[in-house]
């Protein structure tokens, strides 16, 4: 009989510790978060964001506006009001090497019957970077034209500029070409490629998961080891986190700031979120403003 009551006490404490981790990772939804302590005198703030979307899915919302109402600064990945920031961007997309001179007859053969499914061909991408030829991936993967492909960092940032805020960024073009010339070489970049369908799946899981706030799926699904595998997490996600959340407390320490970064950057143990609490912030989800 004490054995059965042991169970039963084991089983409801079981019961229980479920309900509450379910209800703890239920209340971690958002795509804005707030950071205090550590000396700040006022509260800073992160903005989980999407990249790009289509128009019908985009929604900006009220409380994500007022945080950067209430900032000084708007930080995101790169500084896109800097003009030689611009020039090195628009340089990521060409390559002095042809692409079919980096590949054996066969490869490029193929490459070419990939890139039919893309819209365009060898011939017209062989003076592209293969960053150019992975941006092809995420354009294909959007289900709408392009006029109605939305930004979220492009909309946060006009809001900022007519709000005359101070405009910065985490990092330099240069550094993320660095981190994706890490992580992709031109085969794997081919690979991904192949994989043109399913990514279109992704994209969508991933846009749903945002819509309903749930930066933990949204990065469960970016680094999928069927699409990303341990070095390329590490090179896209893990480094440049921490190189950022290097960067944060000396912005947030002199002005309130608001970070927009892509939101697979927020979770995870080398998240944005877990790096800044183990220097001994706050960081706590925000449900309204």
């Amino acid at each position: 009989m004490k054995n059965l009551v042991k169970l039963g006490v084991a089983a409801l404490m079981t019961i229980i510790t479920m309900t509450i981790n379910a209800q703890n990772k239920e209340s971690e939804k958002s795509i804005l978060w707030e950071v205090t302590g550590n000396g700040l005198s006022k509260p800073s703030y992160i903005a989980g964001t999407f990249h790009i979307m289509c128009s019908k899915d985009f929604e900006m919302k009220s409380k994500v506006v007022k945080a950067l109402e209430n900032s000084e600064n708007f930080v995101m990945e790169i500084n896109y009001t800097d003009p030689k920031e611009m020039t090195a961007l628009q340089g990521m997309f060409k390559s002095d090497k042809k692409l079919s001179d980096q590949l054996s007859p066969n490869e490029a053969n193929e490459l070419d019957k990939i890139l039919a499914s893309y819209g365009t061909n060898l011939k017209n991408m062989d003076s592209s970077s293969s960053q150019a030829l992975y941006a092809l991936i995420s354009m294909k993967a959007v289900p709408c034209p392009q006029t109605e492909i939305k930004s979220y960092e492009i909309e946060l940032l006009q809001t900022a500029l007519k709000s005359k805020k101070n405009i910065g960024g985490l990092e330099k073009v240069e550094d993320q070409l660095t981190s994706i010339n890490t992580a992709y070489n031109l085969k794997d970049v081919i690979q991904q490629l192949k994989m043109g369908k399913e990514y279109e799946i992704l994209l969508q899981g991933m846009i749903s998961a945002f819509k309903k706030e749930d930066l933990q799926t949204v990065y469960d699904l970016f680094k999928n080891d069927k699409f990303m595998n341990s070095k390329q997490e590490k090179a896209m996600l893990t480094d440049r986190n921490k190189n950022w959340a290097e960067k944060m407390p000396e912005m947030m320490k002199k002005e309130s700031s608001f970070f927009a970064v892509g939101g697979a950057h927020l979770m995870g143990n080398n998240g944005i979120i877990q790096l800044l609490r183990s220097k001994g912030y706050s960081v706590k989800p925000i449900s309204s403003l």
